[in-house]
């Protein structure tokens, strides 16, 4: 008889899988283990676990009762590991012999392991904890990047300032990923220049594995060894070496593991030469002409396009695409002019440079926008590849993003939910029916969860402020005034995202004098919360970081609009589960789908949106509000000035009265009731459960050669 499993041993096979880090009752158990270790080690539990040996731990559990609920916690991980009867065992069942492969270059999992930048990354961790959850087979692909995606900090004049540290895989839960020989698998890809070497990684998502490819091996030269040091970091001869080693990298790994995915989904084009290497494959093992190999592997081929920017789609000259995947081409048979007439809109056009999503689409047969007005505007943008086909035509569906609810719900409204949605609501997201019920939550008890998490959210920010502070060898008297940092009975507005101009973040603040007036306000008061990084190459995303962080250094404004460095997943956790409202102002239509507004539903947070991305399709006059009419201008600058005075009136007429309107209880019961309307009309439709359903149904299947099925255009 086996002895039984101690503690640490227990939690040692918890941190090795990421599951942990969608249960809220654990990580609250790691950080009663040691709450400053658990801060201080960017919430890693495998660190955690290295300071307290067996002992040590046994010990430190007995003193704070922990071992119920780790047990538990142990059960409850290998129920859900051993699960047979899940949505994916009954509705992807074609899929169990050769998974689908999800490539992408950035996964956002959680903030200790640092290989994300934003929303691209979060959509697809949170892509994988879904599929995880709904038991569809998938495995992941990606880079691991050495030092990760910069920490920011702002100089004394609030000009942001970048440093990275260094990754060690030791620390994290990786484990070498082994072949069918049994040995750990390190890949090679052909170069004019000489072969690049990556070793392959692999991380536990609950059910999905996910493999990441690191070229810092001694096989490589000094300057492939940092081929994945950086996310997103290096020039242009940099970046197509990071996506060949992602797409045929990447694809090597998995046939060298025993993996032979049924369906490739590229998420962005960043991953776009994987097909390629498929093609090759069906070349020399079953003898099919380029044709023949293009034509079966565009079929099982899914491609999400998130850019409605044509300068965030990556292009490259001839020249450089000639060195790192000539050799492929070679094994194609194609020549010069043939592979890159692959990523040409105009083949015969030799001035046109290689687009990695042009690619894409023309190895794909199931293409995809992240929501319905990206669609729209996807088919406009990409139309040329199609010219005998009119602009509705254009095969581009969209299947509109969602968000992971077990990561970004706060534990306090989990319990509510738990009292008044039916029990086994979690595993029902995507059913509208089980958010209807959120409907019997008193004003009261909502109202109070809510107040609960703001102040959670100020006592965070302080902390934070507290730390910038001595950092930065403030005076006493500049510490102690932070004590006083924003009201929790003033509204709170919430801005965090990326430091792009189109995003506009300092719309708000367009002019001063007004919003000082708003802010400093006796009887309605409003205070702003911003976050966010600018990419390092980016002065002009900097330059707006930096006069948003002056403007919170303004006398009028100084402790009623604050600015947090480095977000990351925690910061943003806090703030979605926090502020009042959730501002969101993008030029329209230059935000594809946008997540954040998402996140903020589910803890009873209501959008002030501009109606764009997913906004566009959710708002119903009643869940939020809205920040114009859905109308563009050829003009940024009268757009600007159009928006930016909605986005004022929408403030003054609309939110602010109805979150000072209070009954004698000193409830907003009008507020109250948008709230609860948000939650029931949004919860289930933007949600990652059924964001993967919905690629399971449209893409998966038909793709894998199942079922036929087409991806809704409109």
């Amino acid at each position: 008889m086996a002895e039984p499993k101690t503690l640490h041993q227990k939690l040692t096979e918890l941190t090795s899988n990421l599951w942990w880090s969608w249960q809220a009752g654990l990580n609250e158990s790691f950080r009663a283990i040691n709450q400053p270790f658990w801060s201080g080690s960017g919430h890693n539990p495998v660190e955690l676990l290295e300071e307290y040996p067996p002992e040590k731990l046994e010990q430190r559990a007995r003193e704070l009762g922990l071992h119920s609920r780790i047990n538990y916690a142990y059960r409850r991980w290998q129920e859900y590991m051993a699960a047979q009867d899940t949505w994916g065992a009954t509705r992807a069942g074609i899929l169990n012999h050769r998974p689908v492969a999800y490539f992408s270059a950035e996964f956002g999992l959680h903030e200790s392991m640092p290989i994300y930048s934003g929303g691209l990354g979060i959509l697809a961790g949170d892509h994988l904890k879904s599929a995880s959850d709904l038991g569809i087979p998938l495995v992941g692909v990606g880079l691991l990047y050495g030092e990760g995606y910069f920490s920011q900090h702002l100089d004394a004049n609030g000009w942001q300032q970048e440093s990275y540290k260094t990754i060690n895989p030791d620390k994290l839960p990786l484990r070498p990923a082994v072949g069918k020989d049994g040995q750990p698998v390190v890949i090679s890809v052909q170069t004019r220049s000489g072969s690049i070497f990556a070793r392959v990684w692999r991380a536990d998502v609950g059910r999905i594995p996910l493999y990441l490819l690191d070229t810092n091996i001694p096989n490589n030269s000094d300057e492939d060894r940092r081929l994945t040091a950086r996310l997103y970091g290096g020039d242009q001869r940099t970046r197509v070496r990071q996506e060949v080693m992602l797409g045929i990298g990447g694809a090597r790994a998995l046939a060298a593991i025993g993996i032979q995915p049924s369906v490739i989904h590229m998420n962005e084009g960043h991953s776009a030469f994987a097909p390629l290497e498929i093609i090759r494959t069906r070349i020399q093992e079953d003898g099919l002409t380029f044709d023949a190999a293009l034509r079966d592997t565009a079929a099982s081929c899914c491609f999400t396009t998130h850019t409605p920017v044509d300068a965030g789609h990556d292009r490259f000259d001839s020249g450089l695409v000639e060195e790192h995947v000539g050799p492929l081409g070679d094994q194609l048979g194609l020549s010069r002019d043939a592979l890159m007439g692959l990523g040409r809109v105009n083949p015969q056009n030799h001035n046109e440079a290689f687009c990695m999503t042009v690619l894409a689409f023309k190895l794909s047969r199931k293409a995809n926008a992240v929501s319905s007005l990206h669609g729209v505007v996807s088919r406009r943008m990409w139309a040329s590849l199609w010219p005998w086909q009119s602009e509705e035509e254009i095969p581009i569906g969209h299947i509109t993003n969602g968000v992971h609810v077990p990561t970004w719900l706060a534990t306090q409204m989990r319990v509510l939910y738990d009292r008044v949605l039916p029990v086994n609501w979690h595993t029902r997201t995507g059913e509208p029916d089980v958010w209807a019920s959120f409907e019997q939550a008193t004003a009261g008890e909502l109202w109070e969860t809510h107040q609960s998490l703001k102040n959670q959210l100020i006592g965070f920010t302080r902390r934070r402020l507290e730390t910038y502070a001595r950092r930065n060898d403030a005076r006493a008297e500049q510490i102690s005034e932070i004590a006083n940092v924003l009201d929790p009975r003033a509204l709170l507005i919430g801005f965090a995202r990326r430091f792009a101009p189109y995003k506009r973040t300092d719309l708000i603040l367009r002019e001063f004098e007004l919003i000082a007036e708003l802010v400093n306000d006796s009887q309605r008061p409003v205070q702003f919360i911003f976050a966010g990084k600018s990419h390092p190459r980016d002065d002009n995303g900097k330059a707006i970081l930096q006069r948003v962080w002056q403007a919170t250094q303004q006398s009028k404004l100084k402790g009623k609009v604050v600015f947090l460095e480095d977000y990351d997943i925690n910061l943003a956790r806090h703030l979605v589960q926090g502020v009042d409202v959730w501002l969101n102002n993008p030029r329209r239509p230059h935000e594809a789908s946008g997540t954040s507004g998402q996140k903020v539903v589910l803890n009873g947070v209501l959008n002030l949106s501009v109606l764009d991305g997913w906004w566009a399709e959710a708002y119903d006059g009643t869940n939020g509000f809205a920040i114009g009419n859905g109308r563009t201008h050829v003009d940024d600058a009268v757009q600007d000035e159009r928006d930016w005075q909605s986005l004022i009136d929408t403030l003054r007429n609309e939110v602010l009265p109805m979150y000072y309107e209070r009954d004698a209880d000193d409830l907003p019961q009008r507020w109250i009731k948008r709230v609860k309307r948000s939650v029931r009309t949004l919860g289930w439709r933007f949600n990652s459960d059924r964001m993967v359903m919905d690629y399971v149904n449209h893409c998966y299947v038909p793709a894998a050669g199942g079922l036929s099925s087409q991806i809704p255009a409109m």
